[in-house]
C-alpha cells in the first residue's frame, strides 16, 4: 500500500509520525521511531543494506544506551519546528526521496549527480582570519538572490534537496538565505559559520523557517582562537553558541585539525565545553594545504592522522567516548566508499560562480552564471571524476589531491581546466607537489590501518 502512494502522500505519512515522536516520551516514543525505521524501509527498499535499518532497531530498542539517550536529550531540547523540518527535509527529503532520485538522473544524465551542493553565497567576512584563504577574497564576490535561487531550482530538479553554505560568512547574507528557506521550504540548508552574527532576532527567523542548522567554526582554547581570529572572538563565539542552545536551535561545530592542535581539539575538556554549550556533532576536517602561500608545516604528521582515525571512532562509540557525534571528512572516506567530489555526492560552488569538484580543489571549466547545473555536472573534469572515482580502493586515502596527487595533477592538465582560486591562481603542479610526500608518507600507515579494518568487519 505505501508504495503506491505519491510523494506528497509519503510526506504527510512521514510528518504524522514525526509528530508524535516529538509529542511523546519513553515507551510511547519508541513506538514512534520504530514505525518511522519502518516506513524508511518500505520508501527505500532495498536502497539501503538490511542491516542499516536493524541497526537504528537495535538503538531505538536499548533506551539506556548511549545514542538513544543522546538522541532523547536532542529531542527534549531542540525547537519542535526544528526538529520536524530537519526530519521531513533532511530525513525524508533528501536522506530517502533524492536518494532514489539522484541515482535515478545518474542513470538517465551518465554523469554524477550530487547529494549536496555547498555553495559559497558571498566572500564577504566580518572577520580576517589568519591561513584563511577566504580572508584574502576581498568583499567584492557575491552570488546574487536570484543566482542562489536558479541553483536550488536547478538542484531540486535533479533530486537535490540539501544545500550548505560557507565562504566568507554565509551570515553577512542571512535575510537573503532565510528568504531561500522560506522559499523552498522542502530544502534543508545548513551554513559553516564564525558565530559572530547570531543575534535574537536571528535566532527567532531560524526557529520560524526551521529548516537551517549551522555549524561553528572553532578553532581550539580561546588563546589559540583569538590568536587566528582575534581579540575577543572566542567570547562571541560562545555568545552566539549561547544563544542557539537558548532557541532550541540544533547546532554542531567545525574544527580544522592540524599539526599544532590536533590533540587539543579531541580532548575530553574540548568537547565536553561544546557540548555543555549546546553542540549535538562536530565536523573535523584535515588541514589542506591549498594555496600558493599555505603553509606545509600544519599537515598533521602521519601518527598524528592515525590518532585522529581511533580518536573519532572513540568519541562516537556505540559505548565511552561523548555524547557528540563527530565526523571526520577525511578518514571516514570508508563509509562514503572514498572520494564524494566531482559531484559523485557534493560539489562547491564559489561566490565568482566557479563550479568546482570540492571546497578544497580550486579548478574548474564550467561557471555557474554561465551554464546550467547539469551542464556544470557535465564539464570534462568532472567527468573524469567519475571515470576514476574511486582514486584508491584503501578508502584512508580517498582524496586525488592529498593522498593520491598524480591523479589531480594529470586531470587539470587532460581536461584543460583552470584554476579558480580567488587568492592567487594556483598551477596544479604547485599544489599536487606540496602533497607527494604527505601521500608517501601516509601511505603505509593508511594501508595497515585498512587491513586491520577489514579484519575486524
Amino acid at each position: 500500500l505505501f508504495m503506491g502512494l505519491t510523494h506528497e502522500a509519503s510526506r504527510v505519512a512521514f510528518s504524522a509520525l514525526i509528530n508524535s515522536t516529538i509529542k511523546y516520551v519513553n515507551k510511547d516514543r519508541e513506538k514512534s521511531l520504530m514505525k518511522l525505521v519502518d516506513l524508511s524501509e518500505r520508501f527505500m527498499g532495498d536502497n539501503y543494506p538490511k542491516e542499516s535499518y536493524e541497526g537504528a532497531r537495535s538503538l531505538i530498542q536499548d533506551p539506556d544506551g548511549k545514542w538513544m539517550k543522546y538522541l532523547n536529550k536532542a529531542l527534549d531540547e531542540i525547537h519542535p519546528n526544528i526538529i520536524k523540518t530537519a526530519a521531513l527535509n533532511l530525513g525524508f527529503e533528501a536522506g530517502l526521496y533524492s536518494t532514489k532520485k539522484i541515482r535515478k538522473m545518474r542513470e538517465v544524465h551518465e554523469c554524477n549527480i550530487p547529494w549536496a551542493i555547498l555553495i559559497d553565497p558571498t566572500s564577504a567576512c566580518n572577520l580576517r582570519c589568519k591561513g584563511c584563504w577566504a580572508a584574502e577574497y576581498g568583499h567584492k564576490l557575491s552570488l546574487s538572490y536570484d543566482e542562489l535561487d536558479n541553483i536550488i531550482t536547478q538542484g531540486k530538479e535533479l533530486g537535490i534537496y540539501f544545500y550548505l553554505y560557507t565562504g566568507g560568512e554565509p551570515l553577512t547574507r542571512k535575510d537573503d538565505l532565510l528568504k531561500l528557506c522560506e522559499k523552498h521550504n522542502d530544502c534543508e540548508f545548513h551554513a559553516f559559520t564564525n558565530g559572530t552574527l547570531i543575534d535574537d532576532e536571528f535566532c527567532k527567523r531560524v526557529v520560524d523557517v526551521g529548516n537551517f542548522t549551522m555549524s561553528v567554526s572553532i578553532d581550539g582554547s580561546k588563546e589559540v582562537n583569538d590568536e587566528r581570529r582575534g581579540e575577543g572572538v572566542y567570547d562571541k563565539i560562545m555568545t552566539g553558541m549561547e544563544k542557539l542552545k537558548e532557541y532550541g536551535i540544533l547546532f554542531g561545530t567545525s574544527v580544522c585539525y592540524t599539526s599544532q592542535n590536533v590533540y587539543s581539539v579531541t580532548s575530553d575538556d574540548f568537547l565536553d565545553m561544546l557540548i555543555e554549550k549546546g553542540s549535538r556533532f562536530i565536523w573535523y576536517f584535515h588541514y589542506m594545504p591549498v594555496g600558493n602561500d599555505a603553509a606545509i608545516d600544519l599537515l598533521p604528521t602521519p601518527e598524528q592522522r592515525e590518532y585522529m582515525y581511533h580518536r573519532v571512532r572513540e568519541i562516537r562509540g556505540l559505548e565511552g567516548g561523548k555524547p557528540i557525534f563527530a565526523i571526520d571528512f577525511q578518514n571516514d572516506g570508508e563509509y562514503v566508499g572514498g572520494c564524494i567530489a566531482g559531484g559523485r555526492n557534493y560539489l562547491h560552488i564559489n561566490p565568482n560562480g566557479d563550479v568546482e569538484p570540492c571546497v578544497f580543489i580550486h579548478y574548474s571549466s564550467a561557471n555557474i552564471k554561465e551554464v546550467t547545473l547539469l551542464e556544470a555536472l557535465k564539464q570534462p573534469l568532472f567527468m573524469a571524476y567519475r571515470d576514476n572515482q574511486p582514486f584508491n580502493n584503501n578508502h584512508l586515502r580517498p582524496c586525488p589531491m592529498l593522498e593520491n596527487p598524480e591523479y589531480l595533477r594529470n586531470m587539470v592538465k587532460k581536461c584543460n581546466a583552470k584554476s579558480t582560486d580567488l587568492q592567487s591562481l594556483e598551477e596544479v603542479d604547485h599544489l599536487c607537489d606540496k602533497c607527494t610526500l604527505y601521500a608517501h608518507n601516509w601511505a603505509d600507515v593508511a594501508d595497515k590501518l585498512w587491513e586491520e579494518n577489514k579484519k575486524d568487519k
